[in-house]
Protein backbone atom coordinates (compact mmCIF):
# COMPACT_ATOMS: atom_id res chain seq x y z
CA UNK A 1 0.00 0.00 0.00
CA UNK A 2 0.94 3.61 -0.99
CA UNK A 3 2.51 5.48 2.25
CA UNK A 4 0.98 8.54 1.07
CA UNK A 5 -2.24 7.03 1.05
CA UNK A 6 -2.05 5.58 4.38
CA UNK A 7 -0.85 9.24 5.56
CA UNK A 8 -3.61 10.60 3.69
CA UNK A 9 -6.25 7.97 6.02
CA UNK A 10 -4.51 9.58 9.31
CA UNK A 11 -5.13 13.32 8.82
CA UNK A 12 -8.35 13.44 5.99
CA UNK A 13 -10.91 14.61 8.42
CA UNK A 14 -14.36 13.07 7.84
CA UNK A 15 -16.34 16.32 6.24
CA UNK A 16 -20.01 15.66 7.43
CA UNK A 17 -22.10 13.13 10.12
CA UNK A 18 -21.70 12.17 13.23
CA UNK A 19 -17.91 11.81 13.19
CA UNK A 20 -17.74 15.06 11.44
CA UNK A 21 -13.95 16.59 11.56
CA UNK A 22 -12.57 13.10 13.03
CA UNK A 23 -9.34 11.77 10.68
CA UNK A 24 -10.69 8.63 9.14
CA UNK A 25 -8.09 6.22 10.17
CA UNK A 26 -10.45 6.85 13.73
CA UNK A 27 -14.11 5.85 12.62
CA UNK A 28 -15.10 3.25 13.76
CA UNK A 29 -15.42 -0.21 12.10
CA UNK A 30 -19.73 -0.49 12.60
CA UNK A 31 -19.97 3.11 10.79
CA UNK A 32 -17.30 2.28 7.89
CA UNK A 33 -19.67 -1.15 7.47
CA UNK A 34 -23.10 1.05 7.58
CA UNK A 35 -21.49 3.03 5.01
CA UNK A 36 -20.40 0.45 2.61
CA UNK A 37 -24.09 -0.82 3.14
CA UNK A 38 -25.18 2.76 1.68
CA UNK A 39 -22.41 2.80 -0.95
CA UNK A 40 -19.02 4.97 -0.88
CA UNK A 41 -19.64 8.42 -2.10
CA UNK A 42 -17.62 9.34 -5.65
CA UNK A 43 -13.72 10.95 -5.21
CA UNK A 44 -10.97 10.83 -2.65
CA UNK A 45 -13.43 10.49 0.20
CA UNK A 46 -15.21 7.23 -0.97
CA UNK A 47 -11.43 5.79 -2.15
CA UNK A 48 -10.11 6.69 1.43
CA UNK A 49 -13.55 5.44 3.49
CA UNK A 50 -13.14 2.34 1.27
CA UNK A 51 -9.56 1.56 1.97
CA UNK A 52 -10.46 2.55 5.48
CA UNK A 53 -13.01 -0.36 5.16
CA UNK A 54 -11.08 -2.80 3.86
CA UNK A 55 -7.95 -2.12 6.43
CA UNK A 56 -10.05 -2.64 9.40
CA UNK A 57 -12.40 -5.47 8.14
CA UNK A 58 -8.89 -7.25 7.73
CA UNK A 59 -7.21 -6.55 10.89
CA UNK A 60 -4.72 -4.84 9.16
CA UNK A 61 -4.99 -1.55 11.49
CA UNK A 62 -1.07 -2.50 12.50
CA UNK A 63 -0.19 -0.69 9.05
CA UNK A 64 -0.88 2.79 10.34
CA UNK A 65 0.30 2.45 13.67
CA UNK A 66 3.84 3.16 12.85
CA UNK A 67 2.62 6.58 11.39
CA UNK A 68 0.64 7.07 13.42
CA UNK A 69 3.24 7.11 16.14
CA UNK A 70 5.52 9.42 13.85
CA UNK A 71 2.64 12.19 13.31
CA UNK A 72 1.86 12.51 17.07
CA UNK A 73 5.92 13.14 17.42
CA UNK A 74 5.41 15.76 15.27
Amino acid sequence: MERKLLEELLTYPMPYGKYKDQPIYRLPEHYLIWLHGKGFPKGKLGMLLATMYEIKINGLEYLLRPLAKRSSNK
